[in-house]
């Protein structure tokens, strides 16, 4: 009856007030008479106003602008996910889709829709946001910084950090005295360019390295935090040199930037003795994320603004401003991190693609346009090259690292990126660098960042005999060692509990190591450790409950299953158990039919409702990166498909042919190390035609005899089942399970299948 009177009230209300508005609309005309007001008379007068509008509408700079970041993203997202596709960072495919939108590309190419999308007086709007988007980056970077690091690690690290920014800042200088009269704008003064082709060769991409080491699997080795260190050490060192040389630039000579200087100097101490502990305080009374209310959060982004704009009118740029506050927030990286996931989303995924393209908007490379040009383009990339690899590595064979090791810095901390980017803009719009060698410099930090990767695999290749710090050490080969790979947390229990029940009286020689292996474009760098602890959190309770060794693993890669396999096979395990990421049966045919219960079914009805559905028993009962696991991997692979898996007392082998009889061995582990009771039934008389096999499990019999029997069945009652803890198959075996539709696997418990 309520319905009912809402409806009727509904329909009242709006019938009414429509009718009245009609009526005012209607006698409203009338008030025009004497006002000049023209209506279209005829449909196609309607029509051309119509499209009139929509044309006005089209040219609206609101309209244009939200056009443009909606190109700007889904080009940044293609070419990043091309780029992540060849094993390169993404922020390579956003520089480079940047590039491709301006005027080298897309302005040479197809002019109108450049001019119709990116007109010339729209570039202010997407200056104004990329600058925006910008402080937000930079204030996440910041934040990611691990001041504790750089204590723990100072003197290697600033070694090689500032070896690595004073050599290349050296060769940058001694280039710009060969090229200022070429390629120097009218009116700039020498030290200006030169500090800035300096600053340009010095600097070095903390987030674009950060990535790069998280996905070679080498953070939590010693060259890993040596590298991390470094960087760290030359983000900070790098930006307070560019923050004096903007000084210096904008006042003219070094002299009158002394006042510029001495401002920045009172202002790192008023934040570092005044705000700081203020906002240390603060997350003290409010140290987690449901605590900080919006007022709270209100503080810090207002201090990030205050920042900003502080060092804007000081003469060192916003961006310094918003690093700076960023790097005073409070050292707990889970209070950091609620800030850089409000920040991170918004700044890279929005407004940082702003920015690539502003920055291609600006490079002309068609200036290029002489073979004497692209010399002098090599040349660049020549000595930026020469003195951040040569630099970074040489400092770090000075203070002790392997020539291996020493490389791979060299390589690591050659890798420009977005930072690069930010120099050479910040130079452009002062008047220090022109259009022609900003695009040289461009081409650069394209090179730089993208000949990252190829120079590792090429270190890796010359040095792959010795690899003192791999995270991954060939241990003594007489323990018997198991690789736990799954993708979801509560997983890893039930195969820690099918690992542990092989080693269980036999810790000291055996070797457990659970692994998860994420995509690169997963997870965020300052976010690593986090994600880490939080994921490995139930595999570690439940080794506390069964008293049993682990270690964790946990890496970023581009290409999880080969890295899944390389893991495997160098660290030469003795089987892999893992898990599927779905259950086999969910949402299939074959799972509404069978259900994977311990219910009984009609096994007519069974039949039935099966019959011309033969397809649905195929192979494909494993998904495509279970297939290529297999596929791949050189060591026995065990599949766990888990159903309530409790303890592992009884075991159930059933036995079809050869792949079967090899599994005695894990029987024979099992009964030795967890004393579970092993029964093996012979489906169509194997151990009649192969007696050798029957006598291997009479000789196991004759070793544990109330642990193992041996008994012959062709069909397999829910009784029996219902008492198995475990069912071990081989892979084949359980495929013609599968495709001759055996009625009894609806009602199998917690199954290992095995592929040797």
């Amino acid at each position: 009856m309520k319905k009912y009177k809402n409806s009727i009230f509904y329909v009242v209300v709006i019938g009414f007030f429509t009718a009245l508005i009609y009526l005012i609309a209607k006698h409203g005309v009338n008030l025009e008479i004497g006002r000049d007001v023209h209506h279209a008379t005829s449909n196609n007068s309607r029509w051309v106003e119509f499209l009139n509008s929509m044309i006005y509408n089209l040219k609206h700079p609101l309209a244009i602008l939200l056009a443009q970041i909606v190109t700007i993203i889904l080009a940044a997202r293609l070419f990043g996910w091309v780029s992540n596709k060849i094993g390169q960072p993404a922020v390579i495919g956003e520089m480079i889709a940047g590039i491709v939108l301006g005027p080298s590309l897309l302005g040479m190419y197809f002019p109108e829709i450049s001019a119709s999308l990116f007109p010339v007086e729209s570039l202010g709007n997407i200056q104004f946001l990329s600058q925006i988007g910008l402080i937000l980056f930079m204030y996440t970077i910041g934040m990611e910084l691990d001041l504790k690091i750089l204590k723990n690690k100072a003197h290697d690290a600033v070694v090689i950090s500032h070896a690595s920014i004073i050599l290349p800042f050296a060769l940058g200088m001694g280039l710009a005295y060969f090229i200022y009269r070429e390629f120097a704008p009218v009116g700039a003064p020498f030290l200006s360019f030169g500090l800035f082709i300096g600053i340009a060769m010095s600097i070095t991409a903390f987030p674009v390295l950060a990535r790069i080491v998280q996905e070679r699997g080498i953070h939590k080795t010693k060259l890993g935090t040596i590298v991390i260190t470094c960087a760290a050490a030359d983000d900070i060192t790098a930006w307070c040199i560019l923050a004096v040389v903007i000084a210096i630039v904008k006042a003219g000579d070094f002299g009158s930037a002394l006042f510029v200087i001495g401002l920045a100097v009172l202002y790192v101490l008023f934040m570092i003795k005044i705000v700081r502990p203020f906002l240390f305080r603060i997350s003290t009374i409010y140290p987690t994320k449901s605590t900080l209310t919006r007022p709270i959060i209100a503080i810090f982004f207002l201090v990030l603004i205050l920042s900003s704009y502080a060092t804007e009118v000081i003469g060192i740029h916003a961006l310094f401003g918003a690093f700076m506050a960023g790097a005073i927030m409070p050292e707990n990286m889970k209070f950091r991190n609620v800030f850089i996931e409000k920040v991170e989303d918004v700044a890279v995924v929005v407004l940082l693609p702003l920015f690539f393209v502003y920055t291609g908007l600006r490079t002309e490379i068609g200036l290029l346009n002489d073979p004497y040009l692209w010399k002098i383009t090599g040349l660049i990339i020549l000595v930026a090259v020469v003195g951040k690899f040569v630099g970074s590595a040489l400092a770090a064979k000075f203070v002790g690292q392997s020539w291996r090791n020493s490389a791979i810095i060299g390589a690591l901390m050659n890798t420009r990126g977005l930072m690069e980017l930010i120099v050479l803009n910040i130079g452009y719009d002062l008047g220090v660098l022109d259009a022609e060698i900003f695009a040289m410099m461009v081409i650069m930090a394209l090179v730089t960042t993208f000949m990252t990767g190829p120079i590792l695999d090429i270190v890796e290749r010359i040095f792959k005999h010795k690899k003192e710090d791999d995270i991954i050490e060939i241990s003594d080969q007489s323990k018997y060692k198991i690789l736990i790979n799954f993708s979801i947390p509560e997983k890893g229990k039930s195969l820690l509990k099918i690992a542990n029940a092989f080693v269980k009286k036999d810790n000291e020689n055996s070797l457990i190591t659970g692994m998860h292996i994420v995509k690169s474009n997963e997870v965020e760098h300052h976010s690593f450790n986090d994600r880490e602890d939080e994921f490995f959190e139930p595999l570690i309770e439940e080794a506390e409950n069964l008293q049993q060794d682990v270690t964790t693993m946990f890496k970023v890669s581009t290409d999880i299953i080969q890295e899944t396999v390389d893991v495997a096979q160098k660290g030469d395990y003795d089987l892999m158990l893992m898990g599927v990421r779905n259950s086999i049966y969910s949402g299939s045919l074959l799972g509404n039919i069978l259900g994977f219960t311990t219910k009984i079914i009609d096994p007519d009805i069974l039949i039935e409702q099966v019959k011309g559905k033969e397809n649905m028993f195929d192979h494909s009962i494993f998904d495509e990166r279970t297939k290529q696991l297999l596929n791949k991997s050189s060591i026995p692979v065990g599949i766990v498909l888990e159903k309530n898996l409790d303890k592992i007392d009884k075991i159930f082998l059933p036995l079809f042919g050869n792949d079967d009889a090899d599994l005695l061995k894990y029987a024979q582990r099992l009964i030795s190390n967890n004393e579970a009771q092993i029964i093996i039934v012979d489906i169509n008389g194997y151990t009649k035609r192969h007696s050798e096999v029957k006598e291997i499990i009479r000789s196991i019999e004759n070793i544990a005899p109330n642990h193992i029997s041996l008994s012959y069945k062709q069909q397999l009652d829910k009784e029996f089942l219902d008492e198995m803890d475990l069912m071990i198959v081989s892979i084949q075996s359980w495929k013609n399970l599968i495709e001759s539709k055996s009625i009894w696997i609806s009602n199998v418990p917690t199954t290992l299948i095995i592929s040797e």
